[in-house]
């Protein structure tokens, strides 16, 4: 005996979602835990499996369609008239028609149908959740090494698995759809950690607790590189002096408790600084003549006529 177990991932144009994959291989957990041999049908861009279209039926006892909506119309009469010699079963399926009117299965354990409704499996799958890391840069502004940033930036995150969000902090124009500073904030706030080239996506990151590898595409002012040495922050590059390996090494160490730790800290010292400048800010504001300034600290420029 031998199960061949297919569905959306199996079909050309089906549309197959992270559930449908997730699904499958649940299934194919529950085939490996009672020692039942199975092929797993796939078509690109999915791998690790076969060509339900060139399989032989004959190889095979159980045919399986696993998770989704089932229809005539809608789902694989292709599958249902090429392994009619073996007994079928649906699991997981929304069953689009009655089933007093429309069945094609020997066995069917549906998600739902006009029968009954059941959990979707995948409440039961198990994956290693991978961490969640924003991804926050400047636009092109001619920076002296930009492109050697950007270049970077792309081999890090396609060398890792993660789950990437793009945070774009310009509210003039949003590439996002975000509409104020808390809606930005507050997406940076939830990552695990934010790769960035923006200051302000260094300072909010950090701001909220969450580890930053900032890169300083370069420039004039580096202020990106000043200000996480002004705030005690150790995780800032200058583009110019990047390696790959360096970024590997901060990227781990983002990610880890004591990382976190170091951000808070660094939000915590920078909150008391900026305290120091409000005060200055309201005693110079509130200065009545030029001589009670002067025991101020602030440091500016006055203006030259």
């Amino acid at each position: 005996m031998k199960a061949l177990v297919t569905g959306c991932f199996s079909l050309e144009g089906g549309g197959a979602t992270a559930g449908d994959l997730l699904a499958a291989e649940l299934v194919c957990d529950w085939l490996d835990s009672v020692g039942f041999p199975y092929d797993i049908a796939v078509i690109p861009p999915f791998r690790g499996g076969i060509d339900f279209r060139l399989a032989d039926p004959k190889n095979y006892s159980h045919a399986i369609f696993v998770c989704g909506p089932f229809g005539r119309e809608r789902r694989g009469d292709d599958f249902l008239n090429r392994f009619s010699n073996c007994q079928t079963i649906g699991i997981d399926l929304t069953m689009l028609e009655p089933l007093e009117k429309w069945n094609p299965f020997d066995i069917l354990i549906e998600r739902d149908s006009s029968v009954c409704a059941r959990p979707d499996i995948t409440f039961l799958s198990r994956r290693e959740l991978v961490p969640v890391v924003g991804v926050c840069l400047v636009e092109p502004y001619g920076a002296a090494f930009e492109e050697v940033a950007y270049a970077a930036i792309q081999r890090l995150v396609a060398s890792r698995q993660i789950s990437v969000v793009e945070i774009d902090t310009r509210l003039d124009t949003n590439s996002q759809g975000f509409r104020s500073p808390a809606e930005i904030e507050s997406i940076l706030a939830r990552m695990d950690m934010v790769i960035t080239t923006r200051l302000h996506g260094t300072v909010l990151s950090l701001k909220n607790g969450v580890p930053t590898l900032s890169i300083d595409p370069g420039g004039d002012s580096l202020k990106i590189k000043r200000q996480a040495e002004t705030i005690g922050w150790p995780v800032v590059f200058t583009a110019d002096k990047i390696t790959d390996e360096a970024l590997q090494q901060a990227f781990d160490y983002c990610l880890t408790e004591e990382a976190q730790l170091k951000a808070r800290e660094c939000s915590e010292r920078a909150k008391k600084m900026v305290e120091e400048i409000r005060n200055e800010f309201i005693k110079v504001l509130t200065c009545s003549n030029e001589l009670a300034c002067q025991d101020t600290t602030w440091t500016s420029t006055k203006k030259k006529l």
